[in-house]
């Protein structure tokens, strides 16, 4: 035990069942349902309580309820399964990587990243980017790949998201207790804590960094919340993306830098590094330095780096890529280009980007320099980027500007639903999980009876309708007020699910462009529809707020009351309800602004069919039978049009293809066959192709190997 975690008070636990705390602190059981049912089960009310969190759990519980589970033959049953199957996958011999590549040894891939969405009790994430980074990561757990991740722990998190009575949107930040979460701090190979420093203007910086167990994969997050820090430097990782301009250059000098130096002091060299957007992108001059201190001309430094470095560009929109002024940056690097052997012209010049108000340092411009290894998220996100940074390779045409594709995934066993796992262990066989980004394996899905994939999918709907009335009503309890409709949402009715980040690309409020139209096509007796929205717009996006301000007040409006839903606090835990339990899957960002986009495919896998525009990785999955496309696979040079156009597309597909298909062609028995067929459709073209096995398949033979092989020739 840490000393972590012996300062921490855990309610006694009985000698039979003390593995729960090791448990507690392997994040494994963040994606294995039956090992926090072994939390569940003890106290149901608490495990709510805690938000799913069992460090907290285990702190919390009385020690007659412990006592009453180690007395249970049934539990204890329950419990040695868990715990074999944890041991079994964490001492297996032969895994996906050993397989894969058996004679390669002594590789170590790092995996930088701002922000980790692992679980919900771990609120360090902000939206899709923190979502990828942690599917990413338990994916590499699942394939044993040689593998750390790296990012900040941000004790403050993301905002909690709370609506006034006008549907405006506040920021509520919570201290996030160390006691609380699977955290033990970081040690180097003699057993000392791991903090490391970082030179700031005038100051130098400290980070503790701090390890969290995924599977058989290490994450380490800095905090920069302790002694000897000033009060400001113990803010700078207080909140992800909060802060000036300034602040943001500081978390991502800590971040790169401070990242590097962690990885160094706990005895981890890295072969291959990867950069998960640009934040991270100031670790090649701290990789470009250390060779340089050793004697290295910077030439070949700049030479090696760039061989062993990958890079993921997430961003489509010119204004999503962090850039900074000349001014700033010379502020905080003029004591570092002098140990690369640089003046200061030739430091701007590694990352400088024109812009309409002068010269930036940008960090995307950085990164595709530095790193010989680059890619976009999808087919069409690849082709816009290269567009968007052929300015940086003058001399290639954009179709041959280095940057490829990998196109996204979802870690399926973070997503599925429980009651869709034990569906497609009886169809797809006992080992279907190995196989998962094998097409052929889905094909078996056609053989579910349609009456049986049906019922499974009624009962989904009706778990997320329980869930969202719950939150619900617990807000409206908070404001004090009496919701205008009770209860809210039908059973048997089309359902529709919108979440995402509100960000105004994204265009939430597009379906409300002709308002009469709308309110006909959700009201029809015969063919009643409703949506769920649910989303958060970033703390200073004005405009994002308004969106949601608008689809909540909308959904208190005569005829749109009851049709229309805002679930308040979008986190993993609402996106995880919404994408098993609505029946279509609605996405209509302004093509093409979606660099790739996920929440889709999690609603796919969960037999939930995408009702979508053309862009990010729908284009590469439709096929005409698993699922709608709103529009045309074209772009507009006038907004208003292209909104206009696309909205009238999205309710023609509603009223003619999409109710028809859901509320008839029933069988005796009142089962949507046709509808089913395209569920069904949904799940064998999306679950193989678009799930983080073949996502990181990809970047092994598309990315890391190929780094690793070319750091090897330096």
């Amino acid at each position: 035990m840490t000393r972590l975690e012996s300062e921490i008070i855990f309610t006694p636990i009985p000698e039979r069942i003390a593995r729960l705390r090791e448990l507690a602190y392997n994040l494994w059981w963040s994606w294995h349902p039956e090992a926090q049912e072994l939390y569940r089960q003890i106290d149901p009310s608490l495990w709510e309580l805690v938000y799913h969190n069992p460090v907290s759990f285990l702190r919390e519980v009385r020690e007659r309820s412990l006592d009453n589970a180690a007395a249970n033959p049934l539990y204890l049953q329950q419990f040695d399964a868990v715990m074999a199957k944890l041991d079994a996958y964490m001492n297996a011999k032969e895994t996906w990587y050993t397989r894969t590549y058996p004679d390669v040894k002594d590789e170590m891939i790092a995996y930088f990243s701002a922000e980790f969405g692992i679980h919900e009790s771990l609120p360090i994430y902000s939206g899709g980017l923190g979502i990828l980074s942690g599917d990413h990561v338990k994916e590499a757990s699942d394939m044993a790949l040689p593998f750390v991740a790296v990012g900040f722990v941000y004790p403050q998190g993301y905002f909690r998201q709370r609506l006034d009575q006008s549907g405006w949107q506040f920021a509520e930040y919570n201290k996030l207790d160390f006691a609380n979460v699977p955290a033990t701090p970081a040690r180097t190979p003699d057993g000392k804590e791991v903090v490391v420093e970082v030179e700031l203007p005038g100051r130098k910086i400290y980070a503790k960094v701090y390890r969290f167990q995924v599977g058989r994969v290490q994450l380490f997050l800095m905090d920069t919340d302790i002694h000897p820090n000033s009060q400001q430097d113990r803010e700078l990782s207080a909140r992800l993306y909060g802060g000036d301009q300034e602040m943001r250059v500081s978390q991502e000098i800590v971040l790169g830098i401070g990242g590097v130096r962690a990885l160094r002091q706990l005895g981890i060299n890295p072969t291959v590094f990867h950069m998960n957007e640009g934040h991270s992108a100031f670790l090649v001059l701290e990789l470009m330095r250390e060779l340089v201190m050793q004697g290295k001309p910077f030439a070949e430094a700049m030479r090696e780096v760039q061989a062993r470095c990958v890079f993921t560009t997430h961003t489509p929109v010119p204004a999503g890529n962090d850039a900074f002024p000349f001014p700033m940056i010379e502020k905080f690097f003029w004591q570092y280009w002098p140990q690369l052997g640089l003046s200061h012209d030739e430091f701007m010049a590694l990352a400088k980007q024109n812009q309409d108000w002068g010269p930036t340092f940008a960090m995307t411009a950085l990164a595709l320099k530095m790193a010989n290894h680059r890619n976009g998220v999808s087919e069409l996100h690849g082709h816009v980027a290269r567009g968007m940074w052929q300015w940086l390779f003058p001399s290639k045409s954009q179709d041959e500007v280095p940057i490829i594709s990998v196109t996204n995934g979802v870690h399926t066993a973070s997503w599925l639903a429980p009651e869709l796992r034990e569906l497609y262990n009886a169809y797809l066989g006992p080992d279907w999980e190995d196989r998962l980004d094998d097409s052929q394996t889905w094909q078996k899905i056609h053989a579910i009876p349609d009456a049986v994939l049906w019922e499974v999918r009624r009962k989904l709907k009706s778990q997320m309708i329980a869930f969202a009335r719950e939150r619900t009503r617990q807000r409206f309890v908070q404001l004090g007020q009496t919701p205008m409709v009770w209860p809210v949402l039908e059973e048997d009715i089309l359902t529709l699910g919108f979440a995402r980040r509100f960000a105004t690309y994204k265009r939430a409020t597009l379906i409300f462009k002709d308002m009469e139209r709308l309110k006909a096509i959700l009201n029809r007796p015969d063919r009643k529809i409703q949506i769920v929205f649910a989303g958060k717009a970033h703390p200073r996006d004005d405009p994002g707020k308004r969106f949601i301000q608008e689809v909540y007040q909308l959904s208190m409006q005569s005829g749109l009351a009851g049709r229309i839903l805002f679930l308040e606090e979008y986190d993993i835990a609402v996106g995880r309800a919404l994408t098993r339990g609505v029946d279509v899957w609605l996405n209509n960002p302004r093509r093409p602004h979606e660099a790739s986009g996920t929440s889709g495919q999690k609603a796919s896998l969960n037999g939930v069919p995408n009702l979508s525009i053309l862009d990010g990785w729908w284009p590469e999955a439709y096929n005409g039978k698993n699922g709608w496309v709103i529009g045309e696979e074209r772009e507009y040079a006038n907004y208003d049009e292209q909104d206009w156009l696309d909205a009238q597309s999205l309710y023609t597909k509603l009223e003619n293809d999409l109710a028809p298909l859901f509320y008839e062609h029933r069988d005796a028995a009142g089962v949507p066959t046709r509808w089913i067929e395209a569920c069904k459709e949904s799940i064998v073209t999306v679950a193989p192709m678009f799930s983080t096995r073949r996502m990181l398949t990809d970047y092994m033979s598309d990315l890391y190997m190929p780094a690793a092989v070319e750091a090897a020739a330096h």
